[in-house]
């Protein structure tokens, strides 16, 4: 990567020595600058290259940190999430352990019908509480910014309360939180025979009102066949449209549906899961720069088989990104970088490819790689410092924690170097 040699007339409020740089600029690579500096400016990137092309006004900075040969990179990035809700089902894991069948564990008033009721009984208090203590392993693992879909409550004061729950604890915590309208998640209980006025419940009412009151930032559906129909779906996004919304959707998990032809005909910024999406579906991803979302968790806990053809994602170019995908159902996971080393094992991505997926590519599967994801001159100053001798460790190590500082929009939020 080129040196950046931009000056300012202001002092910097920071300046970062002493370290190595992953900095996921560029197609392809870490993007690496070794013995590099750089330069932080209201809360920005005011510079960034090697430390012995800094200019002379780097003197002036503020407050001057060495790294002692740490790496750093952009902040994570976990662009797929349902980290609020009400309750957990631990008890279901272990009766799926003890040969129940998903559809035992439903009749007996688990699955999501569980989580609908335990998150409408849920304050708006008890749902950021909970959610918090989850949200604070993510940060503790290197997270700076985060998605937080709705699809809880499935009715529209409850989907309102999990989106107010995602923008509190943006305010209460160190992180920038995108919020997901997945009011089509699951066909509600007094709904069950009446999918149709469901569909108009949330094309009507809920996604408008929740849009309307500025708490939305995108839209999300699931189109499976035991969710809802490639029409229904397409309904909802001819919604999210004139709500000049955008949209992704949880496509091709189970079966193919034509899911992700059906995202890329709305521009979507990510078609999520897509184990069973065949080539035409790549095709029109990549023809439409719908990012592609591996959710390597649900894939572990559902001991699945399928694995998303990474194969034909790189072929035909489409970017991947990598996601937590945590629930309290499929995917109970409290770790993004866990996610790095599981899509090396599981799907063959290699370490750089995993990194990007929770960098850059999150950030394009967000709709914000123009300001985030990337550590370049002018982008946001979301950083992590990790005490690894390479970037390949941090898909590497299954456990542990390198991560050592956290800055986010230019502030440390964590200092143990």
């Amino acid at each position: 990567m080129p040196n950046q040699k931009q000056t300012t007339e202001a002092a910097w409020d920071c300046l970062i020595t002493d370290c190595h740089v992953a900095s996921m600029a560029g197609t392809e690579g870490y993007g690496a600058i070794y013995n590099a500096a750089i330069g932080i400016q209201e809360g920005r990137i005011a510079w960034i290259g090697r430390e012995e092309d800094l200019p002379d006004s780097a003197e002036e900075a503020l407050d001057e940190v060495g790294l002692n040969g740490a790496w750093v990179t952009p902040g994570l990035i976990d662009c797929h999430t349902h980290l609020v809700y009400g309750g957990q089902r631990a008890n279901e894991f272990e009766m799926r352990l003890h040969g129940a069948s998903y559809e035992e564990i439903a009749k007996a008033g688990g699955g999501i019908v569980s989580t609908v009721k335990a998150t409408r009984e849920a304050s708006l208090e008890e749902l950021v509480a909970s959610a918090g203590k989850r949200l604070e392993s993510l940060l503790e693992d290197g997270v700076t910014t985060i998605e937080i879909k709705s699809g809880y409550g499935l009715d529209l004061e409850s989907e309102r309360r999990m989106l107010l729950a995602a923008r509190q604890l943006e305010a209460e915590y160190p992180v920038n939180v995108v919020t997901t309208c997945l009011a089509a998640h699951a066909l509600p209980p007094e709904y069950v025979g009446r999918q149709g006025d469901y569909v108009d419940l949330v094309c009507n009412t809920i996604i408008p009102t929740l849009a309307q009151e500025g708490l939305v930032d995108a839209v999300d559906a699931f189109c499976e066949k035991i969710a809802f129909t490639p029409a229904e779906t397409e309904r909802i996004f001819q919604t999210a449209q004139k709500l000049r919304l955008p949209v992704k959707l949880h496509a091709e998990q189970l079966s193919d549906q034509k899911g992700a032809v059906l995202a890329a005909k709305y521009e979507a910024l990510s078609a999520d899961h897509v184990e069973h999406v065949g080539e035409d579906g790549v095709e029109a991803m990549a023809k439409a720069g719908t990012v592609a979302v591996l959710l390597p968790g649900a894939f572990y806990c559902l001991r699945e088989t399928k694995v998303p053809p990474i194969d034909l994602f790189r072929r035909h170019g489409v970017k991947m990104a990598i996601s937590t995908d945590s629930n309290p159902g499929t995917s109970p996971t409290l770790s993004l970088r866990l996610m790095l080393s599981m899509a090396c094992a599981f799907f063959r991505l290699t370490p750089e490819e995993a990194l990007r997926g929770a960098t850059i590519h999150a950030a394009a599967a967000l709709g914000i790689d123009d300001t985030h994801g990337s550590l370049e001159h002018g982008k946001v100053a979301d950083l992590c410092v990790w005490q690894i001798s390479q970037p390949a460790e941090l898909a590497y190590w299954i456990g542990g924690n390198p991560c050592r500082a956290v800055m986010k929009n230019g502030f440390w939020t964590r200092r143990s170097y």
